[in-house]
């Protein structure tokens, strides 16, 4: 993800040519990226349900996320008014944990759970209407064509995706628990310790790595000009 947004921000400056709306290059890219995003945070629901996250806990956690979605949207407004994100991953994000926070609570299988996603998706990729191809309908993902925002990740199809990482974390959980609770490999530790770090403050890195970029770079065009 990193990456990516860097290389956005390199095009952004001038220093890459690529087109990362229609270059299959880096829409494949952004739909692995958006789909890891929606499986982990569904995954992390089901533990969080099974450790006995407490509800005042889940609610403070959604506010944050949904502080930074509104954080997000009004610095894109500003800097691509045009274009600016009006329900990207972290309104998405927001909206969708609230469903799999329901969905970890009920007694479903993990299969259930998978096929209910797949529904989802085939549903949010197989319709779509004009009456959606606007901000304030299309957050539901039935569109005719992609909105011009920075970014876009509608209910339909992606709710689908973090279902699925719901039935993920449910058959794990059931089946090869250790997978989630065992140790960190020995092999390259330095390494794990690093993603694990970043996974316990993945909100934090989020919102503040483009922050860094950004600054990077115009540092860097300044000592050029």
């Amino acid at each position: 993800m990193a990456g990516f947004h860097f290389c956005f921000d390199l095009k952004l400056f001038g220093f890459l040519k690529a087109n990362f709306y229609t270059d299959p290059i880096w829409t494949y890219q952004r739909v692995v990226i958006v789909s890891l995003f929606l499986i982990c945070a569904g995954m992390s629901q089901v533990l969080a349900v099974h450790q006995g996250q407490h509800q005042s806990q889940f609610w403070r956690r959604w506010g944050q996320i949904m502080a930074c979605a509104l954080v997000v949207s009004a610095v894109s407004w500003v800097q691509f008014p045009d274009s600016y994100i009006s329900f990207g991953i972290l309104h998405a994000v927001a909206l969708m944990l609230v469903v799999a926070r329901l969905v970890c609570c009920l007694q479903v299988c993990a299969l259930g759970v998978g096929v209910c996603g797949m529904a989802v998706v085939i549903m949010g990729l197989g319709l779509g209407h004009p009456f959606f191809d606007s901000r304030w309908t299309g957050w539901l993902g039935f569109v005719t064509f992609r909105p011009p925002t920075q970014d876009f990740v509608p209910l339909f199809p992606w709710l689908g995706v973090m279902l699925w990482g719901v039935a993920l974390g449910k058959y794990l959980l059931h089946n090869r628990a250790a997978s989630l609770y065992g140790p960190l490999p020995a092999l390259g530790r330095p390494l794990w310790d690093i993603v694990a770090l970043l996974g316990r403050w993945s909100l934090s890195f989020y919102m503040l790595h483009q922050v860094v970029f950004m600054a990077a770079l115009m540092s860097v065009v300044a000592l050029i000009r």
